[in-house]
Parts: C-alpha cells; sequence; structure tokens
C-alpha cells in the first residue's frame, strides 16, 4: 500500500495544479480582449475572430472525446505533463504563426491539448483530496481563473501594446516551461486507477461511463453551468463599449476587479461548500447569480464605478458557482472511470462553450448605430438554463461522499 499525502504536500499539489490551470485559462481567456488588436494585424472581420475564439473551443471538445477511449489507461503525472508540453508548443506556435490560418491551427491545437489536460487536473483534484476537503480544493484550483483575470490578462494587455500581440503568447510558453520543472518534482504518481484487466476495445471505459444515468445526469448538469454562463461571458466586453458606454482603454479594470474578488470569493465559496453542503452552497450561489445575468444584459449607459460593480458581482457569483459544482461532478463519477468521465465533461463543457457562444451570435445584433440588440433576450436564455441546473442538481449521487483518501505515491 501507498502512503497518502502530507498536509504540506497536498498544499503543494493544489497550487501545482492551480498553476497548471492558470497557464491554460489565461491562453483561452486573452483571446477576447486581444480582438481588436488582432482584427488589425490580420485585416480580418468579427467573423474571422470568432473562428480563432470558437477553433479552440470545438477542438477542446474534440479532444476530450479522443481521449476518453485512453485517459484511465495511464499513469496521471506523465499524462498531464505530456499534455502540458505539448500544450506549451502550441501555444509558443501561436507566437510565431506568419498569417490568420496558421494562428487559427495553432489556436486548435493549443484547445486540443488544453482540453485533455483541464479534464486531468480535476481528475488528479478527484483522485488525490477526499470528498471532505474536495470543494476547498476546487476553490484552489479555481483561484487560477481569478489570477489569470486579475493579473494575467492586464499583464497580457500590457505586453501587446508596448511589444505586439505576440508576446503574452511567449509569455504564457515561458510560464509553461516554469511549472513543466515544478510539476516534475512535486505532482505525486497516480496509478490506482488502472485496471489489471483487458478492456476489448478502446472505447469500453467510455461507454462505461455512458452506461451509467448518474454519470449522464452530472454530464448534463456540467454543460447546464457553462452554457448559462458562456451566453453572455463572450459578449460583456462588445456590450460594454457599445451600449453601457465603457472606453476601451478602461476595459482591463473588468478584469483586474472581478479577479481580484473572485480571488478571495472562490477559496470562501469552497470552505462554505465543504462545511455547509455542495448541493446547499451551491444552489444558494447559482441563486444570487440570477441578478447579475439580468443586470449585466439589460443595464444601459452607466459611470464606469457602477459598471464595474455589476462586472464584479457577475464574477464572484457566475464563475463561483463552478466551486461546488466540480466537487460535485467530480464525486458523481466511478473512482476507476473517473479520468474517462473527466474527460467527457471535459467535452460537454466545451461544446456547451461553443453552443452558447454561437447561440447569442445569433441572438444578438448591432444595429446602424453601432448598439448591440437583444442583449437582454440573452439574459433570460442564461438565466432559464441556470434555474434548471438548480433544479437538476439534486439528481446526481456523489458516489465517494464516505471514502477515505486514495493512496498515492509521493516523490
Amino acid at each position: 500500500m501507498q502512503t497518502p499525502l502530507t498536509p504540506q504536500r497536498e498544499k503543494y499539489l493544489l497550487f501545482t495544479l492551480a498553476g497548471i490551470q492558470f497557464s491554460h485559462v489565461l491562453d483561452f481567456i486573452i483571446m477576447m480582449p486581444l480582438g481588436p488588436i488582432l482584427i488589425k494585424a490580420f485585416g480580418i472581420g468579427t467573423h474571422e475572430f470568432g473562428l480563432l475564439v470558437a477553433s479552440y473551443s470545438f477542438s477542446a471538445a474534440l479532444s476530450g472525446l479522443f481521449a476518453a477511449t485512453f485517459v484511465d489507461r495511464f499513469e496521471r503525472k506523465r499524462l498531464l505533463l505530456l499534455m502540458f508540453a505539448l500544450f506549451g508548443a502550441a501555444t509558443l506556435a501561436c507566437a510565431l504563426a506568419p498569417g490568420y490560418a496558421t494562428l487559427l491551427i495553432a489556436r486548435g491545437m493549443a484547445g486540443a491539448f488544453g482540453g485533455v489536460m483541464g479534464a486531468l487536473v480535476q481528475t488528479i483534484v478527484g483522485d488525490v483530496i477526499p470528498f471532505a476537503r474536495r470543494a476547498r480544493a476546487s476553490g484552489v484550483i479555481s483561484v487560477a481563473f481569478s489570477l489569470s483575470t486579475v493579473a494575467g490578462v492586464p499583464l497580457s494587455l500590457w505586453l501587446a501594446h508596448y511589444f505586439q500581440w505576440r508576446a503574452p503568447f511567449i509569455f504564457i510558453a515561458v510560464m509553461v516551461a516554469a511549472f513543466l520543472i515544478i510539476g516534475m518534482r512535486v505532482l505525486p504518481e497516480l496509478r490506482r486507477h488502472i485496471s489489471t484487466d483487458k478492456q476489448r476495445h478502446p472505447f469500453a471505459a467510455m461507454f462505461a461511463v455512458l452506461r451509467d444515468p448518474n454519470h449522464l445526469r452530472a454530464l448534463l448538469f456540467s454543460a447546464l453551468i457553462i452554457f448559462s454562463g458562456f451566453t453572455v461571458i463572450p459578449y460583456i466586453t462588445i456590450y460594454a463599449v457599445s451600449n453601457v458606454g465603457i472606453a476601451q482603454q478602461d476595459i482591463p479594470y473588468i478584469y483586474l476587479f472581478g479577479g481580484a474578488a473572485t480571488l478571495i470569493s472562490a477559496r470562501r465559496i469552497g470552505h462554505w461548500a465543504d462545511l455547509h453542503g455542495k448541493i446547499r452552497i451551491y444552489r444558494m450561489v447559482a441563486i444570487a447569480a440570477l441578478l447579475p445575468l439580468l443586470v449585466v444584459t439589460q443595464i444601459g449607459a452607466v459611470p464606469l464605478w457602477l459598471w464595474l460593480v455589476c462586472t464584479t458581482v457577475f464574477f464572484v457569483l457566475v464563475s463561483g458557482r463552478m466551486v461546488p459544482a466540480m466537487a460535485i461532478i467530480t464525486s458523481a463519477a466511478q473512482p476507476k472511470l473517473r479520468g474517462t468521465f473527466m474527460s467527457l465533461n471535459a467535452t460537454m463543457q466545451a461544446f456547451a462553450m461553443g453552443l452558447a457562444t454561437t447561440l447569442t451570435g445569433f441572438v444578438i445584433t448591432q444595429d446602424a448605430g453601432g448598439m448591440i440588440t437583444d442583449y437582454a433576450t440573452v439574459g433570460y436564455i442564461a438565466m432559464a438554463a441556470n434555474m434548471l441546473a438548480v433544479w437538476f442538481v439534486a439528481r446526481i449521487v456523489m458516489h465517494d461522499q464516505n471514502t477515505a483518501l486514495p493512496d498515492v505515491a509521493p516523490k
């Protein structure tokens, strides 16, 4: 038998996983604020830019589906670091892309490896962290999103402004190299999930996951949460400039204040979920998130400070739902199938993200004066999906609520 991680090693593990998550979250979200710069640099329109953003999501969805056929056959640490290294190479390819077509291909490659990587990070949390502390651990991982918005996006925009659009991708590639070295030293080897039984075909684990009704319910729940957020999120910046009257140079403040707030709130929400119940806290945060979903999609021209209040509350509550939700979703998986399940979950989330973004693109329009119309309709759609998830969460069974800490092998 192998010994569990000590509290100190567990802390190092979580911060390393958060660093890995930070790298690929920043790589994804930086594309949206870089939009005006890329459109000017390549002489493209909004449709072509939309393809750059969507290529990441849809590629991540397909890679997650493919990864579900093999992810539980390999040791977790080596597979994660391999995907991370390939992701770093794809990000460097983005920085070196000579034209639009090559950048589009490189973004797809980054999404392919990033999608598998994100699923593996959550899988390792589920394998290593016991149920009683899992929401708090998810809160630590969620800090990656907060840091990417409060520090990563403003720094990347500064690099793009003073150098060129390639600089943020070089910065991310350097971070990947650094966290690869740290991950080799800190991450434990995880083999307990590997079955000694020979499977008949590569889709056996995937079919085993999909035969479990509880897995299907958890996957649908995950898709609903992502859909309800990403109908609104990708167009906040455009709406802020066109309708609210926020200057382009003030856009980084949205990420700065929102990220700073979630840096604190994500860990607090995780602590409350472990203390008072994951489903209960998820429902409370999700219901509270209805207000910013409504306000952000309907507010008119307001001062910058009031818009920042609205968007900061939006960041805290809409992203805060994911902390207890990911603990619920991870715990719904059968432990030996968790890697396959989380890969399928990444696929569902990426497809939901792409579907939500595409749907909103059809709903909203830009009038002759440059104003965005029908964004309020998008808000109602998001609120409906959010409430459906609130109702649906009670149908999910968390398998390992009472299981002990899994065995791992610290290096």
